[in-house]
């Protein structure tokens, strides 16, 4: 079985201060997983990790087959962009770019082929369509999540994490991001991670880990 997510022993801290602590978690490819605690448990951090952001203290972090500690620099930002999709709290839209250009720009840092069609697909599946030619200060947070939700999907990624997509949003919009994530990992053959404290997502996706405020 091939694992998308393989992490064994990760720790990491700040200080003294313990943030993450996770003995074992896999995610097989194709699976789909919500991280599931309080503010401040170290979910954010988590991710973080999983996505070669951040050095873990200790422990091992093993993406879609690959060690993170053997990819550095130039190789690991390229890693990132062509295989991985990322949904950030902050959601870090370039304020310069429309809308369009937003989304476009990730096909382009993933060095995939140009495919306007897939963007307005993404478009109408998450109601933006009229809003190409906005920028991101003209959108409401809502809209604003979704674009970046589409965003990080456009490329086709292999690996899906998603840090509170849908806080945001209201119910209908939370299920609606939810679905889109859940049906293009599933199209794709990806994984899904999202971490969340929002507990509608919970029975939305296929195994949990419930994270608690480390000691």
């Amino acid at each position: 079985m091939a694992f998308a997510i393989e992490v064994t022993e990760l720790r990491f801290a700040h200080g003294e201060r313990t943030i993450v602590d996770i003995g074992r978690c896999q995610l097989a490819s194709g699976q789909s997983m919500a991280v599931i605690g309080p503010s401040g448990c170290g979910k954010t951090t988590f991710l973080h990790l999983l996505a070669g952001l951040i050095r873990p203290r200790s422990g091992e972090i093993r993406i879609l087959e690959r060690d993170l500690s053997q990819l550095r620099g130039g190789d690991l930002d390229r890693f990132r962009g062509r295989h991985l999709g990322l949904v950030f709290q902050r959601l870090h839209l370039l304020p310069a770019l429309t809308v369009h250009e937003n989304v476009l720009l990730a096909q382009r840092l993933a060095r995939v082929p140009m495919d306007p069609t897939r963007v307005e697909a993404l478009f109408d599946r998450l109601n933006l369509t009229g809003l190409e030619r906005h920028r991101p200060s003209m959108l409401s947070q809502g809209q604003a999540q979704r674009v970046a939700i589409a965003r990080a999907l456009v490329h086709g990624p292999e690996l899906l994490m998603a840090d509170e997509p849908t806080s945001a949003l209201d119910d209908r919009h939370a299920e609606q991001a939810l679905a889109l994530l859940r049906e293009s990992a599933r199209a794709a053959g990806a994984a899904l991670l999202v971490v969340t404290h929002d507990q509608r997502v919970r029975g939305h996706l296929g195994h949990e880990l419930e994270m608690t405020t480390p000691a």
